[in-house]
This record gives C-alpha cells, sequence and structure tokens, in this order.
C-alpha cells in the first residue's frame, strides 16, 4: 500500500527546478513592481504548464513564497554557484 502511495505522490521538485521557480518569479515581481525587494510573507502567482495525463497542455497557477525564497537565497549565497549569484544580481537583488 504505501508503494502505491508513493507512485501517486507528486514528484519532489529538485533544487535545480526550484531555484528556476524562484528566478521566474523573481522577475515577474521585478516587472510587476520595478524593484527586487521583495517583503518577506510575498506569495507571487506562478503560472506552470505541465503535461496532462492525455497528452494536452494543463496551466496551473501556484502562490511561490518569493519573499521566504529569496530571504534564504540570501541567507544561503555563501552556498550559492557562480551562476546563480549572477542570475540573481541580473534581477537587481541586492546583498546588503
Amino acid at each position: 500500500m504505501a508503494a502505491k502511495q508513493a507512485a501517486e505522490a507528486e514528484p519532489a521538485v529538485s533544487r535545480v527546478n526550484r531555484f528556476a521557480q524562484g528566478l521566474a518569479a523573481l522577475a515577474a515581481f521585478v516587472e510587476q513592481h520595478g524593484h527586487p525587494r521583495v517583503p518577506r510573507p510575498h506569495k507571487q502567482p506562478l503560472e506552470t504548464v505541465e503535461v496532462g495525463p492525455g497528452g494536452e497542455d494543463v496551466a496551473s497557477v501556484s502562490h511561490f513564497a518569493l519573499g521566504t525564497w529569496l530571504n534564504n537565497q540570501k541567507s544561503r549565497r555563501a552556498k550559492l554557484t557562480v551562476g546563480q549569484l549572477t542570475q540573481l544580481a541580473e534581477h537587481g537583488v541586492d546583498w546588503a
């Protein structure tokens, strides 16, 4: 029974995918507000498109915890890759 539940569970989001989601949410926030100063409790609507069981595209909107994500990136910046730091800087993230 546990194996069936595990098979039906949604796949875990990898750190690479999570970072990409965060960048997409940050880009949307910056476009909307004109700056990257995200309040910690802010959740950014993020549209995703997945392939449905019949092969059709299924769009859904989730609310990405952008403020928390960005705060966590700043807290662990020593562990981020140069590429990740560059991508965040391109969106105007200030490390002060």
